[in-house]
């Protein structure tokens, strides 16, 4: 019986297997590229029998600026939506109306709109208050973009609370502010880590606000370095590489440490 129960999984397992190699493959030739200074893209080595670290110093001198203004704009962005995210999620799920409905499916039709279409839509307002080539401006246009999915995130995991529990803290004194505070948002602190996760790699990988909304070197996200990397110094892939593989770090290790509060809060807040 275990036999039959193996040899059936056999297949799926060596499927899976294979499309674990094709999905990871485009990495590892991102950074086996990147340890090859001699070598184009299409002509690296498929395994960098002597590692070249060149082109990572290449990437930390000319493209370190651009890694920190990232990292700006992302955790700004990160603060500024769930400030405002998670207070507005509390309220759609505290006092349920129809103008609360309502909201809720205009936040759903806001996430069918292109990028590219709130890009343009945003550059002359940006451009009257003076937010072109601005850090700060640049953490609106993700922040306007990364709080609807937050809201709707958190508010689907906060429907899961027993409506009890607010009633029980306001019974005992507390205002909707402390019930909030005290009780709702630790309860959500999964469902918040998601949303803080999402909202920080859809800033840090962001290009077409970048590309709508500066045009000086001054300010100039990471992604954008690689762009205009890749037009100035096309033949040194080892360094465009290994920038890319410095800037897939901290997406990388914020996925390995907040992994499991990312399972949590997607799945309950799916599951009621």
């Amino acid at each position: 019986m275990n036999h039959t129960s193996t040899a059936r999984k056999l297949p799926m397992t060596v499927l899976g297997v294979v499309l674990l190699a094709v999905m990871i493959f485009p990495v590892y030739w991102m950074v086996n590229t990147s340890l090859q200074a001699a070598s184009g893209a299409a002509a690296a080595d498929f395994f960098p029998v002597h590692p070249d670290l060149s082109g990572y110093a290449t990437a930390v001198t000319e493209q370190g600026r651009n890694f920190v203004t990232s990292l700006v704009i992302a955790l700004g962005t990160v603060v500024l939506t769930l400030a405002i995210a998670t207070p507005a999620a509390y309220g759609l799920y505290r006092f349920r109306t129809k103008a609360g409905t309502v909201f809720l499916l205009v936040l759903l039709i806001t996430q069918m709109i292109p990028a590219m279409v709130i890009a343009n839509a945003l550059y002359p307002l940006f451009n009257s208050l003076f937010l072109i080539n601005n850090v700060f401006g640049l953490i609106l246009a993700n922040s306007a973009a990364g709080i609807p999915f937050a809201v709707l995130l958190i508010r689907a995991f906060m429907g899961s609370i027993p409506p009890a529990l607010v009633e029980a803290a306001m019974v005992d004194g507390a205002g909707n502010l402390r019930a909030f505070l005290a009780i709702v948002v630790p309860i959500s602190r999964n469902a918040i880590v998601t949303a803080a996760l999402f909202t920080f790699l859809s800033a840090w990988s962001d290009f077409l606000f970048a590309l709508t909304l500066t045009s000086t070197p001054e300010v100039r996200p990471i992604t954008l370095g690689i762009y205009d990397y890749i037009s100035a110094n096309s033949q040194d892939w080892a360094a465009v590489m290994a920038t890319a593989v410095l800037a897939s770090v901290p997406a990388g290790l914020l996925l390995i440490f907040a992994q499991r509060y990312i399972a949590a809060g997607a799945v309950s807040g799916a599951v009621k």
